[in-house]
């Protein structure tokens, strides 16, 4: 092969080369741009691209949304419903029926009190709907005995508010904490607990107490045992001629909603409608705690309230007294907002109830939580909404 030929064939090869070399080139580029693109995002600064979300944490984030809306979305739903509750006329004739009760501190009862706060709480109550009073005696031992060291002027009261108020009650208000959500407390699963709850019933009508009214709390819907107590509870106060009379929980606002919030808080609080009728169909008197209900407006929490009334007067029979809740106390503590939870709002609330429910009703009044918390306010938003409608001449 001649020096020409092996030129012209050279050349061709060089040639041949060169497009090889040219598609070098892009993949070249095309790595120096990755590279530029990895040192961009590693770099700080205006432009930067955010690395993606690992696929555990934006599962995790669309989980907390979802639960979150869980929660949320019932709650808001539940709170709409209740301010749309407080709204609406009430019926003629849905005011006191001469049925309402008071709650009393122990003042009265431990030597605190003289006759001339008998004759003012006498002045107090002579034109309202007040028939009971419901005075701390208490609170009983956790094995549910009673000191009688606890009421030394039971009598003297007794005498001076029959004097003073004839036509009213004194019934014993006897309570304790439970052991249902804590290590101590009374445990009514004990039978030798429950025998002493019953002979501290005895112990305080022989003192001349009228009724025995018992609260104690936290009581979980269902309790079998409450029930037993309750019917040992009732022959005794019958072999007195005398009251039996409870403060209830709250009922389920939607169902089984005390399972839902005992295993999201421990603390299941309500009670489901028909334990309620239960606990009611073995008593004389009911008076349901209608307040702590965690309502942030005056509006929902007397829908709330008119929600209660309704569900209670569905469960109670007609023989038994049903009487809701006021709150004559201004504390501001989780589930209890003072600005909210008022007297006119729950007067309110307890009318609407009524006159949806059963308006007739007779055995029907309210309760008033407490006295030495009242203030010239709740006192009269009581008198004005509730008792000055039922007097004759009120123009109501």
């Amino acid at each position: 092969m001649d020096q020409a030929e092996r030129e012209e064939q050279t050349g061709e090869r060089e040639e041949q080369r060169e497009p090889r070399e040219e598609q070098r080139e892009p993949r070249e580029e095309r790595a120096e741009s990755r590279e530029e693109t990895e040192q961009t995002e590693r770099s700080p600064g205006a432009g930067q691209r955010k690395p993606r979300a690992r696929p555990w944490v934006r599962w995790t984030r669309r989980t907390l949304l979802a639960l979150a809306l869980l929660l949320v979305l019932p709650l808001l739903a539940m709170q709409v419903t209740l301010r749309f509750n407080y709204a609406g006329d009430t019926a003629e004739g849905t005011y006191t029926r001469d049925r309402d009760a008071i709650w009393l501190g122990h003042a009265w009862v431990d030597g605190r009190k003289t006759d001339a706060d008998v004759t003012a709480l006498a002045e107090r109550l002579k034109d309202t709907g007040i028939r009971d009073l419901y005075v701390h005696a208490g609170p009983l031992e956790h094995d549910g005995t009673l000191p009688k060291s606890l009421y030394p002027r039971a009598g003297w009261l007794v005498k001076a508010v029959h004097r003073a108020l004839p036509h009213v009650r004194v019934q014993a208000w006897l309570g304790d904490v439970l052991a249902t959500e804590g290590p101590t407390g009374m445990r009514l699963t004990e039978a030798d607990t429950r025998d002493h709850v019953v002979a501290s019933a005895r112990q305080i009508l022989d003192a001349g107490f009228q009724g025995a009214h018992f609260d104690l709390e936290p009581l979980h819907s269902g309790d079998q045992d409450y029930l037993h107590l309750l019917d040992r509870l009732h022959r005794v106060t019958a072999d007195h001629d005398a009251v039996l009379s409870v403060a209830a929980h709250q009922i389920d606002p939607l169902p089984g909603f005390h399972s839902f919030w005992g295993t999201v808080a421990g603390h299941p609080k309500w009670w489901s409608q028909g334990y309620f009728g239960q606990v009611a169909r073995r008593v004389d008197q009911i008076a349901v705690m209608s307040y702590d209900t965690m309502q942030p407006l005056e509006s929902t929490y007397g829908g709330y309230v008119a929600q209660q009334t309704s569900l209670a007067l569905e469960a109670t029979p007609p023989g038994t007294d049903l009487l809701m809740g006021l709150p004559f106390y201004h504390e501001n503590r989780f589930g209890h907002w003072a600005h909210a939870e008022t007297v006119p709002g729950a007067v309110r609330g307890v009318r609407l109830g009524l006159s949806r429910t059963d308006a007739d009703r007779k055995n029907f009044g309210v309760a008033l939580y407490v006295d030495f918390a009242a203030t010239e306010a709740d006192w009269r938003a009581y008198e004005e909404d509730w008792v000055e409608g039922a007097r004759p001449g009120s123009g109501s």
